[in-house]
């Protein structure tokens, strides 16, 4: 745990001790819940930090695709294939929001892309997506993780 949490923590549960002591115990809880929320969304971003997050999409004549890193960290020896065209192209790098494009001789109907991808750290990645002319992505930002209902 880096020094600041540390201190952070330490400090604020001295705060709640002394609130609870001298002011009323119910206020030092509280404020020790508080502490506990300020605590665990620092544990969350720290998890989150270094993370690249590479998507595909379909241009929208169909004659090239699309790849961008919508993610927090540089994104490193990116392989993309395109599998029912049989085709295979990588990109040494791509930085945070930054894209770039994969021209096809042709125009493509459907496709499956997968994305294998290394961080700074050497950490490996993977990723596919499904991408039709006709509308019918996989990439819908809306789209909840886990459906507990009929989606659309």
């Amino acid at each position: 745990m880096a020094d600041s949490r540390k201190t952070l923590l330490i400090t604020g549960f001295v705060i709640c001790i002394l609130i609870a002591v001298l002011i009323d115990l119910f206020i030092g809880l509280i404020a020790l819940v508080i502490l506990a929320a300020i605590f665990m969304s620092l544990r969350i971003m720290a998890d989150s930090a270094d993370l690249p997050n590479i998507s595909a999409f379909l241009q929208e004549d169909a004659k090239g695709i699309w790849v961008v890193n919508r993610g927090n960290a540089t994104a490193y020896s990116i392989r993309v294939a395109l599998v029912p065209l049989d085709l295979e192209f990588t990109i040494p790098k791509l930085e945070m929001d930054g894209r770039t494009q994969f021209p096809l001789d042709m125009m493509v109907e459907n496709v499956k892309v997968v994305v294998q991808y290394t961080n700074d750290s050497g950490v490996e990645y993977s990723d596919s997506y499904k991408l039709s002319a006709l509308g019918e992505d996989d990439d819908d930002l809306l789209k909840p993780v886990f459906p507990l209902f009929k989606w659309k």
